[in-house]
């Protein structure tokens, strides 16, 4: 990654279905690859938390060709995550990205807002019934193993 980065290239993070890592979760992606490349180039400035940053949010929009997300700007879409940051892990809050980027949970999301509207507020999906869907996943994964 950091040789492709270094000659321009867009690299964009993303999960591709939770039978590969099970959680779906873009911030442990963020920390994994930051992490990752330290250990594999021995550079511990390699792939710094803002970088990893954009690769999850801004490079992802460029890499799929979408022009109107991935960014907090006038004629963008309203797609905008808020986290809460008063869990021990987030202290000291001197550099936010830093955190988000290296301590940062799923669990830590407590609104999601696409294209303004809201969808979670205060950790509850408003407009799907969530109890439903995971009712009906586990019916469907125990036909899977059944057969």
């Amino acid at each position: 990654v950091p040789q492709m980065l270094s000659r321009g290239i867009t690299v964009a993070l993303g999960t591709d279905g939770a039978s590969s890592n099970n959680n779906l979760d873009m911030l442990q992606e963020m920390r994994t690859c930051a992490l990752l490349h330290k250990v594999s180039t021995g550079d511990p400035t390699v792939i710094p938390a803002y970088q990893a940053l954009q690769m999850a949010t801004s490079n992802g929009a460029r890499a799929l060709g979408l022009e109107d997300v991935g960014q907090i700007a006038p004629g963008k879409k309203a797609d905008i995550i808020l986290i809460r940051k008063d869990s021990a892990h987030f202290i000291p809050h001197h550099d936010l990205i830093a955190n988000l980027v290296y301590s940062g949970q799923a669990a830590d999301v407590d609104t999601v807002i696409v294209d303004g509207q809201i969808i979670m507020q205060d950790r509850i999906l408003t407009t799907l019934d969530e109890a439903e869907i995971l009712r009906q996943a586990q019916l469907a994964a125990a036909q899977l193993v059944s057969k």
